[in-house]
């Protein structure tokens, strides 16, 4: 099947019997990239293809080495890998390229251009530098059954990424495209943490994305097998479906978010009347995060997911209150655009919050901020009820 065909996924299938899954599911690990809170860890994942020539794809983190390196050489035995071949170099899978070229001296390293340069800043590659070959877009490599292509994806989500399709298996090398946090069961729903993950780690690379999409579209792939996450089989549509819109920054679901801060609650009592507005102006889906004890991940995941958003903040020392500004920061960091903004703001005696946030967003994309900025001073008010009302319904009165 082509990667477009069919609408949804199937059911959990096997992968390639040459192909040999060389994950480490990390459950100790409680904030990926220090930031973003995994309950459910995170896996790492590499890959073994065994034919008359071996490749490794990647490595690990290097908080599992050692189950890492368990694991390959109990898939290896007396055999030994032919390549290694380097799709991403962030530390969280790269950590034992040197092992690895140091245990097995007949092994070559494969990977882009731009790859090389960037190694002497992870690896001592000085004892294999005649090792190393560099692959460029559309080179391929014959390991005897198996055929593989490398396919470039710079700034997917970093410069020197490349994927591999193994025409032979039908299925995508995918790097951190079409990743996920949590557990590696291939069972689970998908969409939610892979949105999330993707919104908040490879989000701000959209056109990037998109063209490797391009470069992907015609081949026959039955499986993906991503850097984190579960390997994705059957019918794929649905992921590529939504990796497509996701890159493409459309709205997936017709909908507001309302997210806010409130220091003594009196926000917080304006953004709990402005949901029951909303909703009786016609929105389908109203969400409502209190951005002082949300996951600020999950928050930048919905304001992308969907298609419109209410930003409502107190003034704080003549600011914005920092986690509405921390919340508005991401947002411009990850590329956030083309969507419609209304914004609130509360203040006893010299709101500011309002007209600082407007200054943040008139900078990201096809925003468009709605009129008027509502002002609370303090407690809500019945003129502050009406304001409220006519945000809700000069909102909603078209999309972007």
């Amino acid at each position: 099947m082509t990667i477009f065909a069919g609408r949804k996924p199937l059911e959990h299938k096997t992968m390639h019997a040459d192909i040999k899954e060389l994950s480490v599911y990390d459950r100790d690990l409680d904030l990926f990239e220090s930031q973003y809170p995994v309950p459910e860890g995170i896996t790492y994942n590499s890959y073994i293809i065994l034919d008359d020539k071996i490749a490794l794809i990647d490595t690990v983190d290097q908080r599992k080495d050692a189950d890492w390196r368990a694991n390959l050489t109990q898939i290896l035995g007396e055999r030994h890998p032919d390549y290694l071949i380097i799709q991403h170099l962030e530390p969280d899978h790269s950590s034992q390229i040197d092992w690895v070229m140091e245990r097995y001296p007949e092994c070559r390293l494969l990977c882009t251009a731009v790859a090389l340069k960037m190694l002497p800043l992870l690896a001592d590659y000085s004892a294999y530098a005649d090792r190393i070959n560099m692959k460029a877009d559309g080179d391929t490599l014959s390991l005897g059954r198996h055929e593989l292509t490398f396919v470039t994806a710079p700034m997917v989500h970093w410069p020197e990424v490349m994927m591999v399709y193994d025409a032979t298996a039908r299925t995508l090398f995918s790097a951190d495209g079409f990743g996920r946090f949590g557990a590696p069961d291939p069972t689970l729903p998908w969409a939610c943490e892979a949105r999330r993950y993707y919104f908040n780690i490879v989000g701000k690379y959209g056109q990037p994305v998109q063209t490797v999409l391009r470069k992907l579209h015609g081949k026959e792939i039955d499986a993906i097998a991503p850097l984190h996450g579960p390997v994705l089989e059957g019918d794929l549509a649905e992921y590529f479906d939504l990796y497509r819109s996701w890159a493409a920054y459309d709205v997936e679901t017709e909908g507001v978010l309302i997210a806010y801060g409130s220091i003594h609650g009196m926000t917080g009592v304006a953004a709990r009347k402005l949901e029951e507005l909303l909703i009786a102006a016609g929105a389908p889906k109203v969400t409502v995060t209190e951005l002082s004890r949300s996951d600020l991940s999950e928050a930048v995941e919905d304001a992308f997911r969907m298609s419109h958003l209410v930003v409502m903040s107190p003034t704080y020392d003549g600011e914005i209150f920092p986690p509405v500004h921390d919340f508005i920061h991401h947002l411009a960091i990850k590329g956030f655009r083309s969507r419609r903004v209304a914004l609130v703001e509360n203040g006893l005696w010299a709101p500011a919050a309002g007209r600082k946030m407007r200054a943040m967003f008139e900078q990201m994309k096809d925003v468009t901020v709605v009129e008027p900025t509502v002002t609370l001073r303090g407690r809500m008010t019945d003129d502050n009820i009406a304001q409220l009302t006519a945000l809700a319904n000069t909102l909603l009165e078209k999309s972007v």
